[in-house]
């Protein structure tokens, strides 16, 4: 059964939680995705195999959850993530944040530092309304958007639109993690593929390359696309997890 939280902001947010021990996980979903998506299922069914503490949840204007989605923008997701994780865990946990949801974690782990027992990422897209979006709009398209408000992008997973916002363009510049230190003082695992085409391996490097820490590590799976979602690659996740909470 899927339950409720309101958030001070006032937005409902969906979400699934299993008892367990501690630390628990918590699962941040990427762009346009919901809590209902291969990995999160994945993890949700291993948690529950292992005892372990588990969380998804659908940020606003994302899946069950209240409000619509072209209304919102990165510091509005960060901070469903910080009331969530608030209201509906103890203690610090682990956070697994896929593509979005890496940033996410990534502010999370910057705002809530001692929440934070370690962090996976999947195939991380720390500030990626400036890296990706915004640096690969041609002129036209920047135009265009600052003009209108919006402008519709071809998805590769399903047949509708993205439609991105001058408002998702300008609000994430406020939560940019590449452009200041980034001290993460947990065990952190970065997974990417190298055949992903929405999240250059160039990225991945970047950030194990400016995030500061002692126990950072990042594989890259030969192969392996933004999905990450192949019985191999979902087994890696949980081995990272495994690894992260036996180093807490």
């Amino acid at each position: 059964m899927t339950d409720h939280l309101d958030t001070p902001e006032g937005r409902r947010l969906a979400y699934h939680r299993l008892p367990g021990r501690g630390p628990g996980v918590v699962f941040l979903g990427g762009f346009r995705s919901d809590m209902s998506g291969t990995k999160a299922m994945f993890l949700q069914d291993w948690a529950q195999r292992s005892g372990r503490a588990f969380l998804r949840f659908d940020y606003s204007g994302h899946g069950a959850s209240s409000g619509s989605f072209e209304d919102g923008a990165i510091g509005d997701w960060a901070a469903d993530a910080r009331a969530a994780i608030g209201a509906l865990t103890e203690g610090p946990q682990v956070i697994v944040g896929s593509s979005m949801g890496g940033w996410i974690a990534l502010l999370i782990a910057r705002d809530m530092p001692d929440r934070v027992a370690g962090l996976v990422t999947i195939a991380a897209a720390p500030d990626f309304t400036e890296r990706g979006y915004w640096a690969g709009f041609s002129e036209g398209q920047r135009d265009l958007l600052l003009r209108e408000g919006r402008i519709a992008l071809p998805s590769d997973y399903d047949d509708q639109p993205y439609v991105i916002t001058r408002r998702l363009i300008e609000e994430g510049r406020d939560n940019l993690v590449m452009e200041a230190p980034l001290r993460l003082k947990f065990p952190v695992r970065m997974l990417q593929g190298s055949a992903d085409v929405d999240v250059p391996i160039a990225w991945a490097l970047d950030l194990l390359d400016h995030a500061e820490g002692d126990d950072l590590r990042l594989t890259i799976v030969k192969g392996a696309d933004h999905r990450f979602s192949t019985p191999d690659c979902l087994a890696l996740m949980a081995r990272q997890i495994e690894d992260v909470v036996g180093r807490t």
